[in-house]
């Protein structure tokens, strides 16, 4: 059986799309990474917790797309394919596995402790494939990679995973209320 997606559901992947493309170029510079830190992450976990796997899914392939495209939606305001194929580009890459990983874990509906699960599963996937990638185009081990683009990041991203999981079910709701 088909599964139809409603105007609705279209309304709400373009909206996470949107905010995925607000939020993901807002990033700081650090000085001990060329990854910066990035509220990309966070909007992902939001989508993830709004949408279904597949719709998230379509949600973040629109906003990688658009980056393709040239729009500066990637982190610090930058876009175009260049992105994507650079030293970076596995953890942008990476945000699919995220969201579907992270609204699989979320949509089971069996708490919050599961749903931080799946986020950390999702994340765990984009550090991997973004670790690979770095390690690759830059010529360096993956142990020196993950230091250098992994370690650093840890606590802001598990700050990112607990907002989530406090605002994400109620954003959810509400978003879920709006008749349209």
């Amino acid at each position: 059986m088909e599964k139809i997606i409603t105007i609705k559901k279209m309304a709400i992947i373009s909206l996470m799309a949107a905010i995925l493309c607000i939020l993901s170029p807002i990033s700081v510079p650090i000085f001990i990474s060329p990854v910066p830190i990035s509220l990309g992450v966070l909007a992902i976990y939001l989508t993830a917790y709004v949408l279904e796997p597949v719709e998230a899914l379509i949600s973040v392939v629109i906003f990688l797309l658009l980056g393709i495209f040239g729009l500066p939606v990637f982190s610090g305001y930058s876009g175009g394919i260049g992105k994507v194929l650079g030293p970076t580009g596995g953890y942008i890459i990476g945000f699919l596995f995220t969201v579907y990983a992270s609204s699989v874990f979320i949509h089971l509906k069996k708490g919050i402790a599961f749903d931080i699960i799946g986020m950390i599963i999702g994340l765990g996937i984009c550090y991997f494939l973004g670790t690979m990638w770095f390690s690759l185009q830059q010529g360096k081990g993956f142990i020196a990679s993950l230091l250098l683009c992994v370690v650093p990041f840890l606590i802001g991203d598990a700050i990112k995973i607990v907002v989530a999981a406090i605002i994400g079910p109620e954003i959810s709701k509400r978003l879920n209320k709006v008749n349209i």
